[in-house]
């Protein structure tokens, strides 16, 4: 692949392969389990869900608040690869101290969790908003899917590896599988830490930081996102793409979230959902890439579209299926459409967006994204319950994408003149 600046478009990109082990290793894959198992042992399985499901909603939430506001200061400092910095390390150093919470420390082990999910979502809003500082807006549906792309082949590598582990201790001179688990915690933070060197050493914002007091930033970053949240609302393209966004994302991420579960209830073993979510994120490696080819002929929109004719699909699928084959054949269908979803989302919100503003318009992006997988979860729940069908539940979630594709498809987007020009 060729652009314009190609050593800073690689580092940009690096940094996805970085932070994907947290969100596979730590996030869907070992802290779940792992802190029923191990931190909560002596907690029941109700109990354990609740506390879990309560760090994940204020991790999120606290990202949520304040990732315009951040964005905001950001952009008023130029201070978007500092703060990715800041947000890293504490990631890093909170995921690496996972390692030394001994068993029944579950209180340690959430806040641990709830930190560290707050320097990975952090650190994402400004990654995102670097992608106008590295790559011409002709290049941005290409080096956005790299962004993916590396980032599940990353994930996914080091995720094998951690799986490994588990499996076979005794072949890395561990004990048991719980200090597999806690050496695997402790390898994501090496792993994530290493790997965002390169986009420290090669990605320059085009708005250097100023010497701008760090007070002054918050106080013009504050009047900044007031500005910005009514400029939004003016603009009546991004304003529904947001929205439309905000609703087909929920369905992505719902997909993602709840498979093992629904997986689990229609009652096929663990092991095979494990396999199923390495395989999405093998898969999910080479078609960012060949989608970020394809946002570039057909065009984002259209492309995205398609994507999310796909889950539509997917969804019909999942109902009817009863066999572990049709499971593997549907993770390969998402790892085929996730990150082309994701990635010319992001490409198309960035060609829409003023690129001196670009963290704070993508703190309101990231907040979005955020709060996704809120709606179809609570949806797919109440479904089961009224109906009694775990399989009828996963229908409910084709409204999303629904109603999130009608609003996209209305917006002229072609038309729509470039705000940063």
């Amino acid at each position: 692949m060729q652009y314009a600046n190609k050593r800073s478009v690689w580092a940009w990109a690096i940094y996805d392969w970085a932070n994907s082990a947290y969100t596979t290793t730590v996030m869907a894959g070992f802290f779940p389990v792992f802190f029923k198992q191990f931190w909560a042992s002596g907690m029941s399985a109700n109990e354990s869900t609740f506390w879990l499901g309560v760090a994940n909603a204020v991790a999120g939430l606290v990202v949520a608040l304040l990732a315009p506001l951040l964005g905001a200061v950001a952009d008023q400092g130029g201070l978007k690869k500092r703060m990715l910095v800041t947000f890293t390390i504490m990631g890093v150093l909170m995921t690496a101290a996972l390692f030394l919470a001994s068993q029944g420390a579950w209180v340690l082990a959430l806040m641990l969790y709830i930190f560290g999910a707050i320097g990975f979502s952090g650190s994402n809003v400004f990654y995102d908003a670097l992608i106008v500082d590295v790559a011409k807006e002709h290049e941005l549906d290409r080096v956005s899917a790299l962004g993916y792309a590396l980032g599940y082949i990353g994930g996914g590598l080091l995720f094998a590896v951690n799986v490994v582990m588990t499996l076979k201790p005794a072949w890395f001179g561990l004990i048991d599988v719980s200090e597999a688990v806690r050496y695997s915690f402790l390898m994501v933070a090496v792993w994530w830490g290493v790997f965002t060197w390169p986009l420290i050493s090669r990605v320059h914002e085009k708005n250097e930081a100023s010497d701008v007091e760090w007070r002054q930033s918050m106080v013009s970053g504050w009047h900044q996102f007031i500005e910005t949240f009514h400029h939004i609302r003016q603009l009546r393209v991004i304003f529904i793409f947001l929205i439309a966004y905000f609703l087909y994302i929920d369905g992505v991420g719902t997909i993602a979230r709840m498979a093992v579960d629904y997986g689990l209830s229609l009652g096929f073993q663990s092991s095979i959902l494990i396999t199923a979510l390495l395989l999405t994120q093998f898969v999910a490696f080479p078609a960012a890439l060949v989608w970020g080819r394809v946002g570039e002929r057909w065009g984002a929109k259209n492309s995205i579209l398609v994507c999310i004719a796909i889950y539509v699909g997917i969804c019909l699928w999942g109902y009817s299926m009863d066999s572990e084959a049709d499971f593997y054949l549907l993770a390969s269908a998402v790892g085929l459409v996730m990150g082309g979803i994701q990635a010319l989302s992001r490409s198309l919100y960035a060609r829409l967006i003023p690129a001196k503003q670009s963290a704070e318009f993508f703190g309101f992006y990231n907040m979005l994204g955020k709060f996704a997988a809120v709606l179809g979860p609570m949806m797919m729940g109440v479904a089961s319950v009224l109906t009694g069908s775990a399989r009828f539940s996963i229908l409910v979630i084709i409204l999303l994408f629904a109603v999130g594709a009608m609003l996209l498809y209305r917006l002229n987007i072609e038309s729509f003149e470039e705000v940063g020009s």
